[in-house]
């Protein structure tokens, strides 16, 4: 073969090979230096197992919260490990350092951005009111004189307290379901894409989720306008956090998350359409910071 077409497919495979890389993270891996991992090369993630946000199949992380962080891992170079717990003993052991991350449709609120670091917004999701079909509660006001329920350590646990001092909390979303199902609960918050999945796949259960009707409250936030569903990361790891935040940058441009989740049957834009308030700005982001979305993926 003449040397000049050696040194051209020489230099073909070379490109390809950098495309590759590229593709694989290597840009994103490149600009995330030194993140404060607990084991390096690997990203120890906690999870609840409720679906359609998180799970595990063969030992890795799948859901439309768990596919979201294998891919931004993979950017980053990492490996996930994920960690099985209950849902109110995630932000503990992130806390704690025994995990690096938690996820699983959380929603960005105050009182958690002040004790751990949290992700830009990975999609965004309105409350629901689940009840039994033809109940028709999808006002606030209405809760104070029903039996609500929601899941222990959840976001909007003092909000909906200050409306319903009486509150059932329940250590999963799967026990709060069954007694909404037994007629034990009137209406009960969970997260919106579990109800969608819940509702779709048993829909024997005779049970119907309304949006919540009353105008948006500055004292109820996360219970009347749509919230951010986002990445817990510990207080001490502010370099992790923002090699997480550049690879979300990346993923709402490439439209990455909005593929992954169409593969749980979650298409429809309003699962990325950001709230109208921007309640992060002063708490935990700067001035003129935007909430992140979707580039151009007609």
């Amino acid at each position: 073969m003449p040397t000049s077409r050696r040194l051209h497919l020489s230099l073909v495979a070379a490109f390809g090979a950098a495309l590759a890389l590229i593709g694989t993270g290597a840009v994103a891996q490149e600009a995330c230096k030194d993140p404060e991992l607990i084991e390096k090369g690997k990203l120890l993630v906690a999870y609840n197992g409720d679906m359609p946000g998180t799970g595990t199949k063969d030992g890795r992380l799948v859901g439309i919260d768990g596919g979201i962080v294998n891919w931004i891992a993979g950017q980053l170079g990492l490996e996930v490990e994920p960690q099985l717990m209950e849902w109110a003993a995630e932000i503990e052991s992130v806390k704690s350092r025994r995990v690096d991350a938690m996820h699983g449709m959380m929603g960005w609120n105050e009182a958690r951005s002040k004790v751990i670091r949290i992700s830009d917004p990975i999609y965004y999701a309105g409350p629901l009111m689940t009840q039994k079909k033809g109940g028709g509660v999808d006002r606030i006001e209405a809760l104070k004189d029903l039996r609500v329920a929601t899941v222990q350590g959840f976001g909007w646990v003092p909000e909906l307290q200050k409306v319903n001092p009486d509150l059932k909390l329940y250590d999963t979303s799967d026990a709060m379901i069954r007694d909404l199902v037994a007629g034990r609960v009137d209406v009960a918050f969970a997260d919106p894409p579990l109800i969608q999945y819940v509702t779709e796949q048993q829909p024997d259960l005779n049970l119907e989720s309304l949006p919540v009707a009353t105008p948006y409250d500055p004292e109820l936030p996360t219970i009347t306008g749509n919230y951010q569903v986002v990445i817990g990361l510990s207080q001490d790891a502010p370099e992790l956090e923002t090699c997480i935040n550049e690879a979300i940058a990346e993923m709402w441009k490439s439209c990455k998350n909005l593929e992954i989740a169409s593969e749980y049957g979650f298409s429809d834009r309003h699962w990325f359409s950001p709230p109208k308030e921007n309640i992060r700005v002063g708490i935990d982001r700067p001035e003129g910071w935007q909430y992140p979305q979707l580039g151009d993926c007609q």
